[in-house]
């Protein structure tokens, strides 16, 4: 059993910073990719950033120059820094990671959500 718990929402004002953490907990073998994604109310969930166990990220288009994402393979741990941030950035943004665990075929883990409120 895996779990994702993440850190590190809450409510800011437009063009302030947040910085979110997941840690993956239990009895992993590898993670491959580990990211975040988010769902702003009415709209279906979407890639924010994802990193790679090697260093290889990805953004989507939308927060590519304002926010980072850094991993610690050795804590298997994933941040997410946001920079200059917008009302539109508000959702709730999702830990995920592809895992092998112990016992178990490799699979998408997703973590409880945790809230983004950006107020303009």
């Amino acid at each position: 059993q895996v779990q994702l718990v993440e850190s590190g929402g809450g409510s800011v004002q437009a063009g302030e910073s947040l910085r979110l953490s997941c840690q993956a907990r239990g009895r992993i073998l590898r993670i491959t990719v580990m990211g975040w994604y988010r769902q702003a109310p009415g709209k279906q969930r979407e890639l924010v950033a994802t990193v790679s166990s090697g260093g290889t990220t990805n953004f989507a288009d939308s927060v590519k120059a304002r926010f980072t994402v850094s991993r610690d393979n050795s804590k298997n741990t994933v941040d997410l820094q946001m920079n200059s941030l917008k009302a539109e950035d508000t959702a709730v943004y999702y830990c995920s990671a592809y895992v092998n665990a112990l016992g178990e075929s490799g699979r998408d883990y997703w973590g409880k959500g945790t809230q983004v409120t950006v107020s303009s």
